[in-house]
């Protein structure tokens, strides 16, 4: 506009609209279209490995959740799970479960510039985080970023975000997280036996070319952790993740080790006093938001269960009702009884002699 003006004061004779169009013949202020590229990888070469947030709902509550996808760049073959959150630890556990579902490791993972895996740099001098390189030295890979701006070299992964939006999570509810999971490895495994259009074959059916490029895994994968230094507070309890774990009086005001992975907590006091507490927090999640009492009063009555009953018919009676959503406690504590009775009590045939 302001040339517009200049022009005009100088006795020139012609509209906005008609500049505008010369500067677009001439390419005058335009950026020069270059065509898009295309990346070829060959068997075992790279895996691409991104992350996306996505509205779901579990367990009746909508969530803000991160879907963390992997693609295989030769036969296409993807993975993604969906986790509350996309940390460190959540990275390792996802990458795990990704290399275990492809059968094997390639030579490379290609990632975004994320904080998750990068300590300093961009592109090529990309520097991971030491605890993220030892992990990828276990498995025989190594991770690669691509240059900032460079969106077609990470488009094996960017593009299945949008197919997963509108296909699995289209009118999709789920009972928990384990339960949007494990579907997600379902429909996994069918999308990877759907012949493809764009690349015109099915993904299954190349990654039987691919698979004998793939590194073995290792013999012994050991299972990913996050450690938590607490102390044991007053009334014998270690608290992680806004849950509190008994322990045995003697630990009160000592300093102990958790280790949490995906399926349990393991509470350490030193070598030979070890206590394993397999988690509850998705069933304790949805008790807050689908119990008819108090939360206060819910949880101060589930805690009340852990302590009077033993661990296992707890546990088993918890999973129970997770999976067919109940969370009425006074149910659950005769699901509880009912083990506890099986289990711990075997009662006499009196028809028998009792000295048999």
């Amino acid at each position: 506009m302001r040339v517009h003006e200049e022009l005009i004061a100088g006795g020139a004779s012609l509209s906005y609209p008609a500049l505008t169009a010369f500067c677009r013949r001439q390419g005058i202020g335009q950026t020069p279209v270059v065509p898009a590229g295309q990346y070829h990888f060959e068997p075992g070469v790279e895996m691409q490995h991104d992350t996306s947030p996505h509205a779901v709902e579990v367990g009746g509550r909508k969530h803000q959740a991160q879907t963390a996808s992997a693609v295989l760049c030769y036969s296409r073959m993807l993975f993604f799970q969906i986790n509350p959150t996309f940390q460190r630890f959540d990275c390792k556990v996802f990458l795990t479960d990704a290399l275990r579902y492809m059968g094997g490791a390639v030579k490379r993972v290609m990632i975004d510039n994320t904080h998750v895996v990068v300590l300093r740099g961009t592109g090529r001098e990309m520097i991971p985080v030491p605890e993220m390189e030892a992990f990828a030295e276990r498995f025989g890979f190594r991770f690669v970023a691509h240059e900032r701006g460079d969106a077609n070299r990470s488009a094996r992964v960017e593009r299945p975000f949008s197919f997963i939006e509108n296909n699995f999570l289209a009118g999709r509810r789920f009972a928990s997280w384990d339960d949007l999971n494990q579907q997600a490895r379902q429909w996994c495994d069918r999308v990877n036996a759907t012949y493809k259009k764009h690349i015109h074959a099915v993904p299954r059916e190349l990654f039987t070319v691919e698979r004998m490029h793939l590194k073995l895994l290792p013999a012994w994968i050991p299972e990913v952790y996050r450690l938590h230094q607490r102390t044991v507070d007053v009334e014998g309890y270690v608290s992680v993740n806004s849950i509190r774990y008994s322990v045995p009086v003697s630990w009160i005001g000592r300093r102990v080790e958790v280790r949490e992975t995906r399926d349990k907590i393991e509470i350490e006091l030193d070598a030979r006093h070890i206590i394993t507490a397999p988690e509850i927090a998705p069933y304790v999640a949805a008790l807050k938001q689908k119990g008819c009492k108090v939360v206060a009063l819910a949880l101060r009555q589930l805690l009340r269960l852990l302590k009077e009953y033993p661990r296992q018919p707890f546990l088993a009676a918890v999973g129970e009702a997770a999976q067919y959503g109940l969370y009425d406690l006074d149910r659950l504590e005769r699901m509880i009884l009912r083990r506890v009775a099986r289990d711990y009590f075997l009662l006499l045939d009196t028809d028998c002699d009792p000295h048999d």
